[in-house]
């Protein structure tokens, strides 16, 4: 399975901006669906998940309220909708398919994107 996510960019603070991870060489209809984010200097973090079906959902506390996450299985297509976003939601944004609920641990994730960036300006 390979992931590639896009949507990332450069944004002003409160404005929102949707990010797309699509899988290909496997569909991923089968898998969690998380991401998570990297901003320069900290660890990678938990952002939100979503088991196969939408059944299950996640977000961290950062961020909820503002992001919602959501799939669309038919196009092997996970998707970030992020709302009111904050310059401290800069980060490096990859998503990853697993096969367990919507856990927040990236070791239970078995494939990664490479990211994209987000960067909110004040």
């Amino acid at each position: 399975v390979q992931l590639v996510e896009s949507g990332g960019g450069l944004v002003q603070a409160g404005d929102s901006v949707r990010l797309s991870c699509v899988g290909s060489g496997r569909t991923i209809f089968s898998y969690t669906i998380g991401w998570f984010r990297q901003a320069p200097g900290k660890e990678r973090e938990f952002v939100a998940a979503i088991t196969w079906n939408g059944g299950t959902i996640q977000y961290a506390d950062s961020v909820k309220g503002r992001f919602t996450i959501s799939r669309d299985n038919a196009q092997n297509t996970g998707y970030l909708q992020m709302n009111s976003l904050k310059p401290e939601d800069t980060a490096v944004y990859s998503c990853a398919a697993g096969s367990v609920l919507a856990t927040t641990n990236t070791g239970d994730y078995y494939y990664w994107g490479q990211g994209t960036q987000v960067t909110v300006s004040s």
